[in-house]
């Protein structure tokens, strides 16, 4: 029975939006034709009495995602941070969804505290707020330690709030399905793998141990990154359900105004978000994967204070210096080398044209060099990279949609503290470090020195492995038929190890 189960769930998301008014602002602000709309509507309509009504005080496409639940929020956020693809007046109404939605009770909040923690909240607290921000999957509130009298931010999960989001991905997957059986062309971009990917990142965020974790990684990786920092967290006071921090003051990302009244110069900041981003993402290979303007905060000394570590994102070195390439190519405007990189990197089939490709990608990059960002209709140049990846047969890399969906985020969040920014100009100096240390000589000389290590750990074993083989050679009998190297393969890996040591002997 879940199959229709799921089919209602998606119909009531379109009676929702319908509804609650906001079906109508959706497609304005898309800009969608005219027989898209009346073909959208006329659907729609006759189910309109099966959506929630919502909150009628909020806006219309706030009050149906918000009545919608968490997953539907979590895309929701995603929206407000890009106004050149829904529109500054959307995407204003969308960012209630950062940190701006109704709380529950603070009753429930330290009930779940104390199970939690074992303890009273009483005895952990002196004093507890009502709370300070609330989001899709949790709430904040500000308290005092019994203890030493800090001030902390402690998060907890909303009630029932695992349970909400397995309805709503059980939906997503059935959209999913359907839309590989009724539109075949749609398999490359592999919906149903896009769900599983978006539910893994969500069931991580289910678990604040985990989010801990993710905290004190990213705050040890991150330690003289200048004029970045992460709030310090309280192991002994985090759970399952709760997770305590340090508190931070500052100013939201979004607030434009006060970050003036402040004296922050934004251009400067926003080059920051961005450069900090791509440092993160291919220095370590490890990123904020929401990094929303609800969860940066602008310090008194224009610190960038990152918040809220339930998403992460990691990618392998080699990943992450073909992302390098490609970024430093479209920098160059050498489009043949970032179209080169696509097919040594096995993104477009080796069957397409790389001189095709490489035009192509052109008519994607051009429009962006020399011109002013509010010039530039970023929903017109995602629609035509569709139209390529379409085109080529390029299919969904699943382990790039995080850094994907964050590149657009943050480039968002860089666009309201600066309309005019030049993302590829503010990029250049953070690529082209790495590039230096990843794909020049250095590099070279660092993945040989790693092989070495890698085939050191061996050398104990070579000779009795040596004496092995020697051994069921001499013996003209038939044996158990194994795994291990031929003759010629030994004598391969020995050379290997003495060409290394000769190596390494030459560098002391």
């Amino acid at each position: 029975m879940r199959g229709p189960h799921n089919l209602l769930r998606l119909i009531r998301t379109g009676a929702t939006f319908e509804r609650t008014g906001a079906m109508a602002v959706v497609l304005d602000a898309m800009d969608a034709p005219r027989p898209l709309r009346m073909a959208i509507r006329l659907f729609a309509a006759p189910f309109r009495w099966l959506g929630y009504e919502g909150d009628p005080a909020m806006p219309p496409a706030t009050r149906a995602i918000t009545a919608l639940g968490p997953a539907y929020i979590k895309f929701g956020q995603i929206l407000s941070t890009r106004p050149d693809v829904v529109g500054d007046e959307l995407a204003v109404q969308l960012r209630v969804l950062q940190d701006s939605l109704p709380p529950f009770p603070t009753a429930q909040a330290k009930r779940a505290i104390a199970i939690e923690m074992g303890q009273p909240v009483d005895r952990l607290f002196s004093e507890f707020s009502e709370p300070v921000a609330a989001a899709s999957i949790a709430q904040v509130h500000r308290a005092r330690l019994a203890e030493t009298g800090e001030t902390v931010a402690v998060k907890v999960l909303r009630p029932g709030i695992e349970k909400a989001f397995r309805r709503d991905i059980e939906a997503f997957y059935f959209a999913a399905r359907m839309i590989e059986r009724l539109l075949p062309s749609s398999r490359r971009l592999r919906p149903v793998e896009v769900i599983a990917h978006f539910e893994s990142v969500v069931l991580g965020e289910l678990d604040l141990r985990l989010e801990a974790a993710a905290a004190a990684e990213f705050s040890a990786n991150t330690t003289k990154d200048e004029g970045f920092a992460v709030p310090t967290l309280r192991w002994h006071l985090s759970g399952r359900r709760v997770m305590t921090m340090g508190w931070v003051d500052g100013i939201g990302a979004a607030e434009v105004a006060q970050i003036d009244a402040a004296g922050h110069d934004r251009k400067r900041l926003a080059a920051r978000v961005l450069q900090l981003f791509l440092a993160h993402a291919l220095r370590d290979g490890y990123f904020h994967g929401d990094m929303h303007q609800g969860n940066l905060k602008i310090g008194p000394d224009g610190t960038l204070i990152a918040l809220d570590f339930g998403i992460m994102g990691r990618i392998d070195e080699y990943t992450r210096r073909v992302y390098a390439e490609i970024i430093f190519g479209f920098i160059r405007k050498d489009y043949r080398r970032v179209a080169e990189v696509h097919f040594e990197a096995g993104y477009v089939p080796a069957d397409r044209n790389v001189d095709a490709f490489a035009s192509a990608l052109r008519a994607v990059g051009e429009p962006i060099f020399g011109m002013d960002a509010s010039r530039i209709s970023m929903a017109r140049l995602l629609n035509y990279l569709f139209e390529v990846t379409e085109r080529f047969g390029m299919e969904t890399r699943t382990e790039l949609i995080l850094l994907q969906r964050t590149m657009v985020v943050v480039e968002g969040v860089a666009r309201t503290l600066d309309p005019h920014i030049n993302i590829w100009e503010a990029s250049r100096p953070v690529v082209e470090d790495y590039i230096r240390e990843s794909i020049g000589p250095k590099a070279v000389a660092r993945d040989l020195g790693r092989t070495i290590q890698v085939l050191s750990r061996f050398g104990p074993r070579l000779p009795a492995l040596a004496e092995a083989a020697l051994v069921r050679q001499s013996h003209p009998e038939p044996e158990p038929r194994r795994r291990d190297l031929p003759p010629l393969g030994w004598i391969a890996v020995g050379a290997a190890l003495t060409a290394a040591a000769g190596w390494v002997a030459s560098l002391i």
